[in-house]
């Protein structure tokens, strides 16, 4: 049996007129078609996504856009996603007064500090440090 996937994506990218669209800042519609074939299953599956972006279509090409694209995806999965599933951030019912900037400006800290310190794999560094708090504090000061 035949493990992985095929993958393509097509990319459309579309200059922004004022009298047709007036967003601040939108230079470029996009539209992103990813069909993907699993291969040990042959299942096919097709997303389509759409953006609007500030960058000029002049001053780029369609590789450099999906790049930046797929990078833009990357920060939301290193940061947002640990934010909001690791640290619990989109469970958190505080909801009023400073409370919720100053969570998130801690569990940013922590990922930060984390990170810093050579840390990969989040959950598993916290999993550790809730089970020996004296770790985590050694681990921090002596560094």
């Amino acid at each position: 049996m035949t493990s992985g996937r095929i993958e393509r994506r097509e990319l459309w990218a579309l200059p922004v007129y004022d009298d047709f669209l007036a967003w601040p800042g939108a230079r470029l519609m996009l539209r992103l078609e990813r069909t993907v074939i699993h291969k040990a299953t042959g299942e096919l599956h097709r997303e389509v996504a759409y953006a609007l972006s500030s960058l000029d279509l002049a001053s780029l090409n369609a590789d450099r856009l999906l790049t930046l694209w797929r990078q833009h995806w990357h920060i939301e999965n290193r940061v947002h996603y640990v934010a909001d599933v690791t640290l619990g951030e989109d469970a958190c019912r505080v909801r009023s007064g400073a409370g919720p900037r100053v969570l998130s400006a801690l569990r940013r800290t922590v990922l930060t500090t984390l990170r810093l310190h050579g840390v990969s794999n989040i959950a598993e560094a916290l999993r550790v440090f809730a089970q020996f708090p004296y770790r985590a504090v050694a681990h921090f000061i002596l560094l």
